[in-house]
């Protein structure tokens, strides 16, 4: 049987995932208004792994018998006026990301929740992924982006990625 609070987490973990994937789609839609592909493209996948990460929660949950409720997805609240924005508010919201599921990490434990635990530990690695990821952008941004050469090539580089879906198995 499962501990009441992990379970209100791991339903909560849903949600905030689905919010994510909607932020990032936010950003993606901000920098395809710029002109920038690349950066779109970029948060367009970051958009598509986090709504995997949120099937990855449904999933679970449905796994072990427990009711999965899906709550009305807020609305991204980023103000975004410059390039950087998206980039900061990327990197703030990740570090609240790991905040979430740290939380869900420490009640598993203290439950003796050795099944979630084991299940919580890819993403806690994913999120250290994560946050390293928004911060070499904001570093990268912060070196080549108010240089019209730079910001193409990083646009260039950005616009090369491809998505990749999470290899966890439940």
């Amino acid at each position: 049987m499962f501990d009441q609070k992990v379970a209100e987490l791991l339903n909560t973990q849903i949600n905030k995932e689905f919010y994510s994937a909607y932020l990032y789609l936010h950003f993606s839609n901000f920098y395809a208004e710029q002109g920038l592909s690349g950066f779109a493209n970029w948060y367009m996948i970051q958009a598509q792994e986090e709504r995997d990460h949120a099937m990855l929660f449904v999933r679970y949950m449905q796994n072990n018998d427990l009711k999965v409720t899906f709550e009305a997805i807020d609305r991204p609240d980023a103000d975004l006026k410059d390039n950087m924005d998206p980039l900061k508010a990327g990197l703030v919201h990740e570090q609240y990301v790991t905040g979430l599921i740290n939380a869900i990490y420490e009640a598993a434990s203290d439950a003796k929740d050795f099944r979630t635990l084991q299940f919580l530990d890819w993403f806690v690695k994913e999120q250290g992924e994560e946050e390293t990821n928004a911060s070499d952008l904001i570093k990268k941004m912060e070196l080549f982006g108010t240089d019209a050469k730079g910001l193409y090539m990083l646009d260039q580089e950005l616009g090369g990625r491809v998505y990749a879906a999470p290899s966890l198995t439940l």
